[in-house]
């Protein structure tokens, strides 16, 4: 006779044959049912996670929202503060029961977010120009936005690190357009890039307010370990590389080539 204290593991289960009832109650107490997967993608953004959380509501997952669908109720998950949960969920390709919680879910991104910002952190380079973790995020998500190329990203953190220590504006569209939310139409205008809001770096000095994206774990470090380079301007080569410069007449002889075909 089968212990009462007996725990049966909600889930799907999917058995190739007939089985006694004893094995079929072993297999359930196990909780060895059908799992699927949910992907969320570096430089993925809030709206984009929500949007997951949605789909992954619906079958074959049956995710069960529990509410925490919106950006609001996002933010009071992961603690509530900073001014957005953007960034705080770490991009990787999570195991899901079908009809599990969305908060476990969330639980098992935030942590692994807060992980590899504290392994990253602890790492930092020496006189960084920046006072906490939650800074990092911050330009990690910049540099996860502004390439996809691995080699390149401690380039570009070098560049942005570079303009913070000497007091210069970002000046990085993905800001802009994130401040813009969406008002934007995939066309960023110069009347866009003098329009000031809290994300707009070129009119405003130092890191915006929050991340602008979920940046991967090459981000992160990059933030924390940028190469040394003397770099302050890059220009996309059209090719998905970047082009950089020491100065603004060799940023702009670059900019000629590759954007004005010059």
């Amino acid at each position: 006779m089968r212990s009462s204290s007996t725990r049966m593991m909600p889930g799907e289960y999917r058995f190739a044959g007939p089985l006694s009832v004893a094995a079929l109650l072993a297999a359930i107490e196990e909780g060895k049912g059908l799992q699927r997967t949910v992907t969320l993608i570096e430089g993925a953004q809030l709206r984009e996670l929500v949007t997951l959380l949605r789909q992954a509501s619906e079958p074959p997952i049956g995710l069960v929202l529990e509410g925490l669908d919106d950006p609001e109720a996002l933010n009071r998950f992961v603690g509530g503060t900073h001014a957005s949960a953007e960034g705080w969920f770490f991009p990787d390709t999570y195991a899901v029961a079908p009809r599990s919680s969305a908060r476990a879910l969330l639980q098992s991104m935030h942590q692994a977010m807060k992980r590899e910002l504290a392994l990253a952190w602890a790492e930092r380079t020496a006189d960084l120009p920046l006072t906490d973790p939650y800074q990092a995020l911050i330009l990690a998500s910049i540099i996860e936005k502004e390439t996809g190329r691995d080699a390149e990203r401690p380039l570009i953190a070098s560049v942005f690190v570079n303009r913070l220590r000497l007091g210069m504006r970002l000046q990085t569209d993905p800001t802009v357009i994130y401040g813009l939310g969406d008002s934007f139409d995939g066309n960023l205008r110069r009347r866009d890039l003098v329009a000031d809001t809290p994300y707009n770096t070129y009119t405003r000095a130092g890191l915006p307010p929050t991340p602008i994206a979920m940046p991967g774990r090459a981000s992160l470090r990059a933030a924390v370990a940028p190469a040394t380079t003397d770099y302050l301007y890059f220009v996309a080569r059209g090719d998905g590389s970047s082009e950089f410069s020491r100065s603004l007449a060799e940023h702009n002889r670059a900019v000629a080539r590759y954007q004005l075909k010059q």
